[in-house]
């Protein structure tokens, strides 16, 4: 069993009803999705090229998935996920827009946001030690030979090689794709997504995830908003 701990606006908001809705899969339910046809893109097409991000859910990875460290339960990292969002204070982000992070789309940042990477940073760090170390296994199958040097030195530390100054926010909206592809969804996405870009968005919550299996789709264990306990306690 695997658990990670992930950005997602809540169950109810509209984005992730959208989102959910483009990947055919719920993560808060685990209910699977009718493929959407849209905008010539024929829902087979789709539900071929959303494959692996529907595994996932809609999300924005801040701890990536990990095992539990010997003698550490569920309810410690319950415990500790509950503390984390009590302590972290909600903030917002310039914006969102669909774009290319490698050879596939996601929702990024239009601007470069340090408080997203700074928060990001802080939660590795706090569930360091409730995360079991990756075994050699596991960090081959990363490909560590195709890292950087100092990527490949977060994995072993982290695991996972894309944190800290590494870190770059993204929702994951596609599988990889090849050029052509790429150019012909990202308009349409764009399209799609138009009702969630270009204006203020609040990070303002995390989800703990589960896998229970290997290969299984990873689902929402909790969803907590990011409040500090002396703005719950005024309340």
């Amino acid at each position: 069993m695997r658990y990670a701990v992930y950005f997602t606006p809540s169950e109810d908001d509209p984005l992730t009803r959208a989102a959910s809705n483009w990947l055919g899969r719920d993560a808060f339910s685990d209910e699977m999705l009718a493929a959407p046809s849209f905008d010539g893109l024929p829902a087979a097409e789709i539900s071929h090229l959303t494959s692996e991000p529907r595994r996932y859910g809609f999300h924005a990875t801040i701890v990536a998935p990990f095992r539990l460290a010997d003698g550490v339960g569920l309810a410690e990292l319950e415990e500790s996920f509950e503390r984390f969002c009590a302590k972290t204070t909600p903030f917002f982000i310039e914006g969102l827009r669909v774009g290319q992070l490698g050879s596939f789309l996601a929702l990024l940042p239009t601007e470069t946001e340090y408080q997203l990477s700074a928060f990001a940073a802080d939660a590795v760090l706090h569930f360091a030690p409730l995360r079991a170390a990756l075994t050699e296994a596991e960090i081959e199958r990363r490909g560590p030979s195709k890292l950087t040097t100092r990527q490949a030195a977060y994995l072993r530390r982290h695991g996972y090689p894309f944190v800290m100054d590494e870190f770059r926010f993204h929702m994951t909206l596609s599988e990889r794709l090849p050029g052509e592809t790429l150019a012909r969804m990202q308009p349409a996405l764009e399209r799609r997504f138009e009702a969630f870009t270009g204006r203020p968005f609040p990070i303002d919550g995390l989800a703990l995830f589960i896998e229970r299996e290997p290969g299984a789709p990873f689902t929402v264990h909790s969803y907590r908003p990011l409040r500090p306990l002396e703005a719950r306690k005024s309340a």
